[in-house]
């Protein structure tokens, strides 16, 4: 390859190099970013905490802890017809 054809190359290789740069300045200025409210971070529910207690005549007790009253509420029913304490 001669020193003409290499110059020639390097000045196409440059002139490619500058396009697509320009090209891609471009289309970050044509760049939209939109809210879609439907598509958020969804968090992992926390469980509902249950510490059960057993007296020494037998009887149950248990305290509950969570993020969520309903879930809360649930549980409990659920313990109460399961101990079948009321």
């Amino acid at each position: 390859m001669s020193l003409m054809q290499k110059n020639i190359f390097i000045l196409i290789a440059v002139s490619l190099i500058l396009f697509i740069s320009a090209a891609s300045s471009e289309d970050k200025g044509n760049l939209q970013i939109k809210k879609q409210p439907e598509i958020q971070q969804i968090k992992p529910k926390k469980p509902v905490k249950v510490h059960l207690k057993r007296s020494a005549e037998g009887k149950y007790s248990w305290e509950l802890t969570g993020d969520d009253v309903d879930e809360v509420v649930s549980a409990d029913k659920r313990l109460r017809k399961l101990l079948k304490a009321e």
